[in-house]
């Protein structure tokens, strides 16, 4: 059994992927950390497919998955004769339904519990931006006092916003674009 202390938050972390404006964990990464083969994991998958409708799960494109491999710029994704299947947050705590291990239960309530924390921080970095807004207006057009400071406040409140306007930016999508004509 793989002792499941040994892989840190930060590992998991790595191997959430933002493909079609959806965080998801690559069928080999899964297979991976569950230690099964890909195929276990995705034949399982299909056995029960009824519990993985569409927003669970998807196939990526051939265009997805070379792009994807290019981003990794590595020589060892050879050998795949299907595209991977990409899961949700949802798809992989289903997982732990049809793999029934128990590595993979522990390993997927790792995992839930890092898709959570990620939601959590992007909340809070936006409510932070929403309360930094509010704290920016009223200082600079009710606060007489501090009107010879103005210049400053503007400089350090723009300098905030951009640190916290940029760690919520969505990396570039994957993927075909269809042009809308």
């Amino acid at each position: 059994m793989k002792n499941l202390q040994l892989i840190s938050d930060e590992y998991l972390i790595n191997k959430i992927l933002l493909i079609r404006g959806k965080r998801v964990m690559l069928d080999s990464d899964l297979a991976s950390l569950y230690s099964v083969e890909t195929k276990v994991l995705n034949q399982a998958v299909k056995r029960k497919i009824s519990r993985f409708p569409d927003d669970f799960y998807f196939q990526l494109t051939e265009l997805e998955w070379s792009n994807l491999k290019s981003q990794f710029v590595t020589s060892s994704w050879g050998g795949r004769r299907t595209l991977p299947l990409a899961f949700t947050e949802q798809g992989v705590a289903m997982l732990s339904s049809v793999l029934n291990s128990e590595v993979a239960i522990q390993m997927n309530i790792q995992i839930v519990r890092i898709f959570i924390r990620m939601r959590e921080m992007i909340a809070d970095k936006n409510m932070a931006y929403t309360k930094m807004i509010a704290i920016e207006k009223k200082l600079l057009e009710h606060d007489v006092n501090l009107k010879s400071y103005k210049d400053d406040l503007e400089y350090l409140f723009n300098a905030l916003k951009h640190l916290l306007k940029t760690e919520t930016t969505e990396r570039k999508k994957i993927g075909f674009r269809k042009d809308k004509n």
